[in-house]
């Protein structure tokens, strides 16, 4: 009973943060906004779609399907779409798929439910961070003998190892999922301010460095009113997503290679990137932490009063609404620090298509997945190729160079014309590089809570950036000392 509770424990866990960005929920409501990703973007639209929907989809045969998913509902008519293809294209062998759809948070509760049961879906999501725990605990399916290598090969290349798993570490070994998506953090900046400020626009091909975003935030800080108090900003960031970007484009790294030693004390690049950080907020370049909590930094964004933002690839059809954005926007790199490669850097989420391991029918589940994951037809769909409503962009790299651009190009598909800037990242081309963050490769995450939880106490001017790196690194390092013995008493 012990080790039951300590294996469920680790599963609450990562079944919090099932993929990069899986935490942020909490972080964006109390700043005006939900985001969550594996496609989705939130906000108002989330809580309007909170609850569960259940679709009977019925054939001839004697086969059924479980399958249990989070998504809004604008992207549950376009899966359901291609789930009713499938029914149809074996209709002969399927009874029915039951095609469970609800939001985040419910999910994660209902397959902790699930899991206590020892009654799972037949197809569900996994994130990096949980495929460990999952094939640890005997939860999913290894998929080498349904999956030939040609088709996970046609993904971007990050997608083609992290559900691979060898029982000790991610990234080799058997394969446990299919990417639902691949999705990152861009950044998007506000054109019609810069045309206002007169500035030319960021360059694509060269990102800026840190003095020159600077030099061009100080330009976009703004009383526009003239009432003596700033109401236009250059910038705006969350600490818990934001901030990551500008220390990895300075080569800052949390954790030594093995990822067992919190490694931020006593580190100059660290030191200096977070200055420069916080320094934005200090010198009033960004909202002030009581301003943030105010109004957000995601609402201050689509209040137009904001020059740079944070841009998720599932927040790109939001900007893209005229309704929700009336501005014209575009997407470039994060600033490139002094002490890194020269390139920007960003991190990258994702969510995968596993299959249980205890489903009757592993075939018929295989084959669907294929159909959401790695098909043409399905990334068409999904992608905006084929229905106009781009939920992700394409897993299939020649796809998305491809025909999706050409879309994009021609505006069948609405999205931001520098998607490039996505794609550099996706592939890590001369000017910039993208990874998973390091809280996907250890057990959990809860190493980097203290971390990004006190720098709102810099902001505020109530600790020194060094004060603060020497006193949270203990802090850290207990926090991850306790994934490790966690993570070992789950595998021993």
């Amino acid at each position: 009973m012990k080790k039951r509770l300590l294996v469920l424990s680790s599963v609450l866990m990562l079944t919090a943060a099932m993929n990069g960005c899986g935490n942020i929920a909490t972080v964006e409501e109390t700043e005006g906004s939900t985001v969550t990703t594996g496609g989705t973007e939130s906000g108002a639209v989330a809580a309007s779609n909170s609850g569960t929907s259940t679709d009977a989809l019925t054939g001839n045969g004697d086969k059924t399907i479980k399958v249990f998913l989070y998504m809004q509902e604008h992207e549950k008519e376009i899966y359901r779409g291609l789930v009713e293809q499938f029914v149809a294209d074996h209709a002969d062998e399927i009874k029915e798929v039951k095609f469970e759809i609800t939001t985040q948070d419910e999910y994660n509760q209902k397959m902790i439910a699930n899991m206590t049961a020892g009654d799972l879906p037949d197809v569900f999501y996994v994130g990096p961070a949980a495929v460990r725990s999952y094939v640890d605990n005997g939860y999913v399916l290894p998929l080498d003998s349904y999956v030939d290598s040609a088709t996970i090969e046609k993904t971007w290349g990050t997608t083609q190892t992290i559900y691979r798993y060898d029982g000790k570490n991610i990234g080799t070994g058997s394969l446990y999922a299919l990417p639902k998506d691949l999705s990152c953090f861009a950044f998007a900046y506000n054109q019609d301010l810069f045309d206002a400020a007169g500035l030319e626009y960021p360059d694509p091909e060269k990102p800026y460095t840190y003095d020159e975003f600077i030099e061009v935030c100080e330009k976009l800080t703004i009383d526009k009113d003239g009432d003596g108090e700033i109401d236009q900003w250059g910038v705006a960031n969350a600490d818990q997503f934001g901030m990551t970007p500008y220390l990895y484009s300075n080569g800052v790294k949390f954790l030594n290679d093995d990822m067992t030693k919190v490694n931020v004390a006593n580190n100059p690049a660290m030191e200096r990137a977070l200055t420069f950080y916080t320094d934005l907020t200090l010198n009033g370049l960004t909202p002030s932490v009581d301003q943030d909590t105010a109004l957000g930094g995601y609402q201050r964004w689509l209040d137009g009063q904001i020059g740079f933002y944070a841009c998720g690839t599932w927040d790109v059809a939001a900007f893209m609404d005229p309704n929700t954005f009336p501005y014209k926007w575009n997407l470039c790199g994060w600033p490139v620090g002094p002490d890194g490669d020269g390139r920007s850097h960003t991190w990258m989420g994702s969510v995968g298509y596993c299959i249980s391991k205890n489903t009757e029918n592993p075939d018929l589940c295989a084959e669907l997945i294929a159909l959401l994951s790695t098909s043409e037809e399905g990334q068409k769909a999904v992608s905006g190729i084929t229905t106009g409503n781009s939920i992700q962009l394409p897993n299939i790299v020649d796809l998305a160079y491809g025909e999706f651009k050409t879309a994009v190009a021609d505006g069948t598909v609405p999205y931001a014309s520098n998607v490039d800037v996505i794609f550099g990242y996706f592939d890590s081309n001369d000017h910039y590089a993208a990874a998973l963050q390091e809280t996907d490769y250890t057990y959990n995450g809860e190493w980097f809570d203290p971390f990004w939880q006190g720098v709102s106490n810099i902001k505020r001017g109530n600790i020194t950036v060094q004060d603060f790196l020497q006193q949270v690194e203990p802090e850290m390092q207990t926090a991850l000392d306790n994934a490790i013995e966690l993570q070992n008493s789950a595998t021993n």
